[in-house]
C-alpha cells in the first residue's frame, strides 16, 4: 500500500488517503473502536454492505459530471477491485460493491490520479451537491448554474465546519424553474433567478430549505425569493454553522436539518443563521464566471457508414430521449440505463463514440441514466445505432417505463425486500402492455427497498418501498404503495401518500390495476395527480384493497423477486446517517487532534478554519466530561448548556460569566488572526484542564 503516495500530487489528498491507510491497520489491530473507525471512513466514501467483510464504495462526482478519461479510470477500479458494475445513484454519484476495505486506500489513491474523490461522499458530511444535467445546455436555463454547483463542492469539501454534523446534509442546484434537481427535497434547493437593477441583469438565486425525504418526507420551506450570487456560499455557511450547533446528535431518526426547523421554526434558524455572519470566512464570494463550463467539443468529423434496423426504433428514441440544446445544431442525449447499472466493458465501449461525436463531459442523472451533450443532429442517427449495440438505445427515458429504484437486498444493510428485480418486471409489464406510456412524462415510478427512500419513493407519482407482512408464523415480501407524489417545479413538489401494502409478488398487479383505472376514468387532458386528487386516497385504497387480502396467498409469494428461497427478513444496521461517538477517551483525542488541525491552520492563515476546529476542541473536550459524568446531551448547543449547569454552576471550572460566553465568541469575532490566536490558546488550555481533572477523578476512584 506504500507505492501509490508516490503518484498523489495533491498533499492534502496523499494525507487523507495515509490516514485512512493507518486507522484501518489501528482498527485491525484492535486499537480504534468501531464506531471511531465507522465514522472516519464513511466520510471517505467506504460504506458497509449487507454482505460480511466487503464494502461499497462510492465514488463522488460534483453535479454528476465524468470525463471519459475519468469514467475509464472507475470502469478500470470496478474491474481490478469489484465486480465490473457501475451503479448509477439518485445523488449522482457512481458506487462499486465487494471492494477489500484494506484495499480502499489504493483504490482511492488510482481514482485521485484523474481528479476523482471519495471524500464525504458518506457520513455526517455534506453529500455530493447535485445539479440539473441539463447545465449549460438547457433552452430554459437562466444561465449556466454549473460554476456555482462546482463553487459550493470545493467551498465545503473538507470544511471543518461540516465535518462531524449529526446528519449529512444535501443541496442541489437546478438549472430553470422546471426544478429538474428537486430543489424541494434538499437541505438546501436553489433555483437560478435574472432580475434587471440599474439597467443591468443581476443573477440570484430562489433558495430552498430544510426539505427532505427520508422515512418521514418533508417540503422544503422558501427562504429567499431571490439571493445575489455572491451571497449564496456565505448564506450556506450559516446554515451548516447553525445545523452542526443545534442540530440533533442522539437519535439520528430526528438528525435531518428538516427536524432542526419542526422543532425550533424557520424564522428562528434564519435568525440564528444571521447571527453567524460575523464570524464568517467570506461574507460575500464571488463565482469566478471566467471559468468556461462549456466542455471539450468533438472535432467535425465523417460520419462512417450504419444501418438502421428498427426505423421506428429510432423515431421514438429520438421523441422521448433527444432534445434540441440552447446551443444551435446541437442536441442532448439522453442514455436509458436500467436500475442504474452499467457494466464496466459497456462504459469502456461507450468512450470512443462519446469522444468523436459528443462532448467530452457526461452527466449521471437523478434518474440513473447518462446524458451525453452536443452532439450534432446529423450524427445522430449513427449515435443512435452504435448505442444500440451497447444496449443503450432503449427509448422512454424519463416517462413511466424509466423507473428509479436503489440497490435494495442486493447489497445494503437496510433493504427489506427486493427493489431490482421488481423494477425490470414492472418496466417490462409498461413496454409489453402499455407500449403507448412510453411518451407519457407526467407517471414518475420510484422504488426503493425500505422507508429511507434511496429510490426517492417518497415523491413519486406511483411509489414502492420494501417491507413484509406477517403471514401466521410466515413473513412475506411485501411492497408499501403510495400515491400522488411529484414535482410541481420553481420549487414546489408533492409528497406520495402512503395506502397500503401488498405481497411483493403482486407488485405488477398493482401498476396494472392503477393504470387501467387511469386510463378508463380520467377526463380529457386530465394528469394523473390531478386524478388522485379528485378521486381522493379512499377510492386508491379500496381499488389495491383486494390485492392486499392474505388468504388468498400462494406459495410464490413467500419467495422474493430474484430469489428461489423462501423470504427472511434480514435487516442490519444502516450506516448512511454515519454514527454516534460516545467513549470519553476517543473524545479528548479528537479534541486534540482538532487543535493539532487548527495549528496547521494558523500556519497557513486559514484563520476561519482554525477558529472552527478550535470550537469542535471546545465541544468535544466538554462532551468528554459530560460524559464521563453520564450527561448525555442531543446537540452542540445542549452541551454547552449543560456544562455550564454541571461543571461551571458547581465550581469545578471556574469561567467567568460562564462556558457559553466563552464557546460563542466564535460567532461575535471576526476571523482574525488575533481573535484565532486567543482563542486557539483558550480551548487548548481547556482541554489540559479537563485531561486533568478526568485523571483526578479517576485516580480518585481507584483509590
Amino acid at each position: 500500500m506504500q507505492s501509490f503516495r508516490t503518484e498523489i500530487e495533491n498533499p492534502i489528498v496523499e494525507r487523507d488517503i495515509i490516514e485512512l491507510e493507518r486507522k484501518i491497520r489501528e482498527f485491525r489491530e484492535g486499537k480504534l473502536p468501531e464506531d471511531k473507525f465507522k465514522s472516519l471512513r464513511l466520510a471517505r466514501g467506504v460504506y458497509g454492505q449487507r454482505q460480511q467483510g466487503v464494502q461499497m464504495v462510492r465514488i463522488k462526482l460534483p453535479f454528476g459530471k465524468v470525463t471519459t478519461q475519468q469514467l475509464l479510470r472507475i470502469a478500470g477500479i470496478s474491474d481490478k477491485y469489484s465486480t465490473g458494475n457501475l451503479h448509477l445513484t439518485t445523488r449522482q454519484d457512481i458506487q462499486i460493491h465487494f471492494v477489500s476495505l484494506d484495499r480502499t486506500p489504493e483504490l482511492w489513491a488510482e481514482l485521485e490520479q484523474d481528479d476523482i474523490t471519495l471524500r464525504e461522499a458518506c457520513g455526517n458530511t455534506v453529500r455530493n451537491v447535485t445539479a440539473s444535467p441539463e447545465a449549460g445546455i438547457d433552452p430554459e436555463e437562466p444561465f449556466d448554474v454549473s460554476p456555482y454547483a462546482d463553487a459550493t463542492f470545493r467551498y465545503f469539501l473538507r470544511n471543518p465546519i461540516c465535518q462531524d454534523m449529526g446528519r449529512k446534509f444535501k443541496m442541489s442546484f437546478s438549472s430553470s424553474d422546471k426544478d429538474t434537481a428537486l430543489a424541494y427535497m434538499h437541505d438546501l434547493g436553489f433555483i437560478p433567478k435574472v432580475k434587471e437593477e440599474n439597467g443591468q441583469t443581476v443573477r440570484g438565486f430562489k433558495v430552498m430549505i430544510g426539505g427532505g425525504l427520508g422515512a418521514q418526507p418533508s417540503l422544503a420551506h422558501l427562504a429567499y425569493e431571490f439571493l445575489p450570487e455572491d451571497r449564496v456560499i456565505p448564506f450556506i455557511e450559516g446554515v451548516l454553522r447553525v445545523f452542526d450547533r443545534y442540530g440533533e446528535r442522539n437519535n439520528r431518526n430526528k438528525a435531518r436539518f428538516k427536524y432542526l426547523i419542526n422543532k425550533i421554526g424557520l424564522e428562528e434558524v434564519m435568525r440564528l443563521v444571521n447571527e453567524e455572519s460575523i464570524a464568517l470566512k467570506s461574507h460575500s464570494f464571488e463565482i469566478d464566471n471566467s471559468i468556461d463550463f462549456t466542455p471539450s467539443l468533438p472535432e467535425p468529423r465523417e460520419i462512417p457508414d450504419y444501418v438502421i434496423e428498427n426505423n421506428n426504433k429510432f423515431n421514438v428514441w429520438l421523441r422521448t430521449n433527444v432534445f434540441r440544446q440552447k446551443q444551435e445544431g446541437y442536441c442532448g442525449v439522453y442514455l436509458k440505463v436500467q436500475i442504474g447499472d452499467i457494466s464496466s466493458d459497456t462504459a469502456r465501449a461507450l468512450v470512443p463514440l462519446v469522444r468523436d461525436f459528443s462532448a467530452d463531459e457526461i452527466r449521471v442523472t437523478q434518474g440513473q441514466n447518462l446524458l451525453l451533450k452536443y452532439v450534432r443532429e446529423e450524427a445522430l442517427p449513427y449515435v443512435f445505432t452504435k448505442l444500440d449495440e451497447l444496449g443503450l438505445a432503449e427509448p422512454g427515458f424519463n416517462s413511466v417505463a424509466d423507473i428509479t429504484t436503489c440497490p435494495g437486498t442486493d447489497t445494503c444493510n437496510l433493504g427489506i425486500s427486493n427493489s431490482t428485480n421488481i423494477t425490470k418486471v414492472l418496466e417490462n409489464v409498461i413496454v409489453d402492455e402499455y407500449p403507448e406510456l412510453i411518451f407519457n412524462t407526467d407517471l414518475k415510478i420510484k422504488i426503493s427497498g425500505c422507508m429511507n427512500s434511496c429510490g426517492q419513493h417518497g415523491m413519486a407519482n406511483l411509489g414502492f418501498h420494501g417491507s413484509s407482512l406477517k403471514s401466521g408464523k410466515n413473513v412475506v415480501p411485501a411492497l408499501q404503495v403510495l400515491l400522488g407524489g411529484g414535482t410541481l417545479g420553481n420549487g414546489e413538489g408533492r409528497i406520495a401518500q402512503k395506502l397500503l401494502k401488498v405481497p411483493s409478488k403482486r407488485g405488477p398487479e398493482v401498476l396494472r390495476y392503477v393504470i387501467n383505472d387511469y386510463r378508463s376514468n380520467k377526463q380529457e387532458g386530465e394528469k394523473f395527480n390531478a386524478y388522485f386528487d379528485r378521486q381522493g386516497k379512499d377510492y386508491f385504497y379500496q381499488l389495491l384493497k383486494p390485492l392486499a387480502d392474505l388468504t388468498t396467498l400462494t406459495a410464490d409469494d413467500f419467495v422474493d423477486w430474484g430469489h428461489q428461497e423462501e423470504f427472511q427478513p434480514a435487516i442490519g444496521v444502516g450506516e448512511c446517517a454515519g454514527v454516534m461517538i460516545d467513549l470519553v477517551a476517543t473524545l479528548l483525542f479528537e479534541a486534540d487532534e482538532k487543535l493539532e488541525w487548527a495549528s496547521e491552520a494558523m500556519e497557513e492563515k486559514r484563520f476561519a478554519d482554525a477558529i472552527y476546529h478550535g470550537y469542535t476542541a471546545f465541544i468535544s473536550t466538554a462532551k468528554a466530561l459530560l460524559l464521563d459524568k453520564n450527561v448525555k446531551c442531543n446537540s452542540q448547543n445542549s452541551i454547552i448548556e449543560e456544562f455550564d449547569k454541571n461543571f461551571v454552576a458547581e465550581g469545578v471550572f471556574p469561567f467567568e460569566p460562564d462556558f457559553r460566553s466563552l464557546v460563542l465568541q466564535i460567532n461575535q469575532n471576526k476571523p482574525s488572526e488575533d481573535f484565532a490566536k486567543s482563542y486557539l490558546e483558550k480551548a487548548s488550555l481547556f482541554l489540559q484542564e479537563a485531561s486533568s481533572y478526568r485523571k483526578a477523578q479517576r485516580e480518585n476512584v481507584t483509590l
